[in-house]
């Protein structure tokens, strides 16, 4: 095998490695997530003020949702690298007898495959969740209250949001623009899918 076979076969390996280490990453994260919500227990005894736990809550929900982010970005991107390197071993009758994935990329959109998918719904459900229960228990009984009453402390929760989400959105936006650019520049080699129909598992650009 030569030099140029031996290197590429290498780099192929090593992005199937980064992509499994970023997805144990994820697990990792979520793990971290449902651990903090033994800060409510602390809060419970008068440790952490409720306020406080549920602002650190929300804010690990939304660290694991950029590290989701960042993670469906770099499978993504990791895959275009695989099946262009697989485009120069392969030929257009591998499209059936092997598979039919390298054929074409996924699509410029860098949407998240499912597995990475499902767990950030999981993220944004327990980030909900812990806002319905600090609005159930600290804003509404007060709710009638005068506003000379109001503890800014509060409105820590929701200042985290806000937080979280804006910098998830920049970051979102911002590896769809990163993955789109990558596909753009690297294509690959060009191959003949004629016959070949990609779905909902593989959605590819049409146009």
């Amino acid at each position: 095998m030569d030099e140029r076979k031996t290197f590429l076969l290498e780099i192929y390996k090593q992005m199937f490695s980064d992509i499994n280490r970023h997805l144990t990453v994820i697990w990792q994260s979520v793990s971290v997530v449902v651990g903090a919500f033994a800060l409510l227990a602390l809060s419970e005894k008068g440790i952490v003020p409720v306020d406080v736990a549920i602002s650190i809550i929300v804010l690990l929900c939304g660290w694991l949702y950029a590290h989701m982010l960042d993670a469906g970005y770099w499978y993504n991107r990791n895959l275009v690298i695989i099946a262009n390197i697989e485009r120069q071993f392969l030929h257009t009758s591998d499209l059936k007898e092997i598979h039919y994935y390298w054929g074409g990329h996924r699509s410029s959109k860098n949407k998240m495959i499912t597995h990475i998918r499902i767990q950030s719904y999981l993220g944004i459900s327990l980030a909900v969740l812990s806002l319905l229960f600090h609005i159930f228990t600290r804003v509404w009984p007060g709710i009638s209250e005068p506003f000379s009453n109001f503890n800014p402390i509060r409105a820590l929760p929701y200042m985290s949001a806000v937080g979280a989400f804006m910098y998830c959105a920049f970051l979102s936006k911002n590896r769809d623009k990163a993955y789109a650019n990558f596909v753009r520049n690297s294509p690959g080699k060009p191959v003949d899918t004629t016959g070949i129909e990609y779905g909902v598992g593989h959605q590819i650009d049409t146009k």
